[in-house]
């Protein structure tokens, strides 16, 4: 059974910064879309970010470009989120997932992680 689990989450003040990692078990890793997604409270959940199987493509919600970054390390079958300029809308509970190696929208997940919160104080 494949398994997602993300890590990295905790609270930090408005303008701040944290890095998001998601460890894959128990699928070929390297063959698979990944992706982050988020779910406010109250909200319904939204992609946030994407990355290629082979990390060469990338793709973000506007509301984070320029602030948010995917990437991955298929050596250790980790995908991570450098989040830079927190804003208190950035709230949410953070959700890894992965799919096979089809590349583009609509990002419709395979398999998903249980979750980090991360929690931006104004």
């Amino acid at each position: 059974q494949v398994q997602l689990v993300e890590s990295g989450g905790g609270l930090v003040q408005a303008g701040g910064s944290l890095r998001l990692s998601c460890a894959a078990s128990r699928l070929t890793f390297s063959t698979y879309t990944m992706g982050w997604f988020r779910q406010a409270p109250g909200k319904e959940r939204e992609f946030v970010a994407a990355i290629s199987w082979g990390g060469g493509s990338t793709d973000y919600a506007n509301a984070v470009k320029g602030r948010f970054t995917i990437s991955r390390d298929n050596a250790k079958n980790t995908i991570f989120l450098q989040m830079n300029s927190l804003k208190p809308e950035d709230t949410a509970v953070y959700y890894c997932a992965g799919r096979g190696t089809r590349w583009g929208p609509p990002w419709d997940m395979d398999y998903w992680g249980k979750g980090t919160l991360v929690t931006v104080s104004s």
